[in-house]
C-alpha cells in the first residue's frame, strides 16, 4: 500500500474532503482551515476509527509516528483504542500525587482520631518531615530509597518523631493501594530496614521530684490564669487539655467531670472521667471563677483557649528541664512512696487497669476511694508538710468499691 501521499502543504490548504496519506492514516478536511486526523485499523476482522487529534495541535509528522505506533500495537492483536484507553487510565493514576493522597488518607481517619485531629498531631509528622521532601512526587513512584533519604536526617536525631512519620506514611501507601493506585506497600518497611536502628532509649518527660513539688507551686502565686492553671494541674494530676479547657459547667459539688473528649485515647474509646476536688482544689476554682470567659475557667487572655505552650514557657522561662507534664509523674511517685495501692494510683492517673472484659463488670471509678489520696497530696503541695489522712485499709477499699457499685 502506498504510503506519505500527503505534504505539509496539503494538509494546509486542501479544500473540506477525505485525503489518505497511506497505512491507514486519513486527513479529514471540514473546510480549508478546519480538520482532523484519523487510522484506520482493522483489528480481528472488525473495523476501527481512531481519532489522532486536530491539524491545529497535531502535525504530519506526529500524525504519522502515532500512526505507526498504533499499527504496531494493531499486529501484536490489540485494538489501539482499548490500549490507548488503558495507557490514559494509567498515567491518570500515576500522576497522584502523595500530598493528594495523604490529605484525602487523613480525612478518611479523622472520625477516628481524637477531636477529629483538629489539634494536629497525627498529619504533623507527615506535614514537617515528609510532605516538604516527597509531596509533589506521584505517589507510584514513591520507593523505599524516596522514603529513607527523606527520614535519615532526623532517623537518629528526632527517633520518635521519624517513628510516627514512618508509621503515618506506611498508612498512607496502604490508602493509595486500597484506592487503587499502582504502589509499593512494603516501601515502608523496606525504608525502615534501610534506615538501620536508631540507638535510642526512650526520654521521659522531665519532672520535679515530689518533694521539690510544695516550693514550685507556692512561687504560682500572682493569680494570673496561667499561675492558676497551673496549680489545678499540679493538685489534680491532670494533663494540660482536660485544665486549659476546664468549663464551669464541668464542676458539680466537690466533683470535676473531665468529657471524654478531652480525655487521651482513640475516639469512642475514651470515657468521661470524675476527678475528687479537694478542698484546695475548689478554692482555686473559685478563684479562676472571677476570670472565666465564655464559660471557660481557664482563658487565654487573647481569647479562646490558655495555650498548652503558655504553661511549659513559664517553667522554660525559669529554665527549668520539668515540663507541665511530668507533675504527674511527681504525684505518681509520690503515691508510689507512700504506699498508695498500685491499682488506685493508676486511676487516679486515669490509667486503665483493667481488661475489657474486667471492666464490663468493674463499674466503679472508686471516686471515693481516690478522693483521700488526692487530699493527702494537696495539703502535701499547698503546706509542704506531708500529714496522712485516713486512708480506707484493703478491706475497706473492697466495701467502698461495692458500695459504689450497687449505687450504680
Amino acid at each position: 500500500m502506498a504510503r506519505d501521499k500527503l505534504s505539509a502543504v496539503h494538509v494546509r490548504q486542501s479544500p473540506a474532503g477525505k485525503y489518505g496519506d497511506g497505512g491507514g492514516l486519513w486527513l479529514l478536511k471540514k473546510d480549508k482551515d478546519v480538520g482532523s486526523w484519523m487510522f484506520r485499523v482493522s483489528v480481528h476482522g472488525r473495523l476501527r476509527h481512531m481519532g489522532l487529534g486536530s491539524i491545529s495541535d497535531v502535525s504530519l509528522a506526529e500524525a504519522r509516528a502515532a500512526a505507526a505506533k498504533w499499527r504496531t500495537v494493531a499486529r501484536e492483536g490489540l485494538d489501539p483504542i482499548q490500549e490507548r484507553e488503558r495507557q490514559r487510565r494509567e498515567a491518570g493514576r500515576n500522576l497522584h500525587l502523595l500530598a493528594d493522597v495523604a490529605a484525602d488518607a487523613f480525612e478518611a481517619r479523622k472520625a477516628d482520631l481524637k477531636g477529629e485531629g483538629k489539634a494536629g498531631r497525627w498529619f504533623s509528622p507527615l506535614e514537617i518531615h515528609v510532605l516538604p521532601k516527597l509531596g509533589k512526587y506521584p505517589v507510584s513512584n514513591i520507593d523505599q530509597i524516596a522514603i529513607r533519604d527523606a527520614l535519615k536526617p532526623i532517623w537518629k536525631t528526632k527517633a520518635a518523631t521519624a517513628e510516627k512519620a514512618l508509621q503515618r506514611l506506611s498508612i498512607v501507601m496502604n490508602h493509595a493501594a486500597a484506592l487503587g493506585y499502582p504502589v509499593d506497600i512494603q516501601a515502608c518497611l523496606k525504608a525502615k530496614a534501610l534506615l538501620g536502628g536508631q540507638g535510642r532509649q526512650v526520654e521521659n518527660i522531665p519532672s520535679l521530684p515530689w518533694q521539690d513539688v510544695p516550693d514550685f507551686y507556692a512561687s504560682l502565686s500572682d493569680g494570673s490564669t496561667t499561675h492558676l492553671a497551673l496549680r489545678l494541674l499540679i493538685l489534680t494530676g491532670l494533663r494540660s487539655a482536660p485544665v486549659r479547657m476546664m468549663r464551669v459547667e464541668h464542676v458539680v459539688g466537690d466533683v470535676l467531670t473531665v468529657p471524654a473528649d478531652l480525655m487521651k485515647g482513640r475516639k469512642g474509646e475514651a470515657k468521661a472521667f470524675r476527678v475528687p476536688l479537694a478542698p484546695e482544689a475548689m478554692l482555686l476554682i473559685e478563684e479562676a471563677k472571677r476570670q472565666a470567659r465564655d464559660g471557660l475557667l481557664f482563658p487565654s487572655p487573647r481569647g479562646g483557649v490558655l495555650s498548652d505552650m503558655s504553661l511549659s514557657r513559664l517553667m522554660e522561662r525559669r529554665e527549668m528541664e520539668a515540663r507541665p507534664h511530668g507533675f504527674r509523674s511527681s504525684l505518681r511517685v509520690y503515691l508510689a512512696e507512700n504506699s498508695c495501692p498500685r491499682d488506685v494510683g493508676e486511676m487516679i492517673l486515669a490509667h486503665s487497669v483493667m481488661g475489657k472484659v474486667e471492666a464490663s463488670y468493674q463499674r466503679s471509678d472508686l471516686l471515693a476511694v481516690r478522693r483521700p489520696w488526692l487530699e493527702r497530696w494537696a495539703r502535701f503541695v499547698t503546706t509542704g508538710r506531708d500529714m496522712p489522712t485516713e486512708i480506707p485499709a484493703s478491706a475497706e477499699v473492697v466495701a467502698l468499691v461495692a458500695k459504689q457499685e450497687g449505687a450504680a
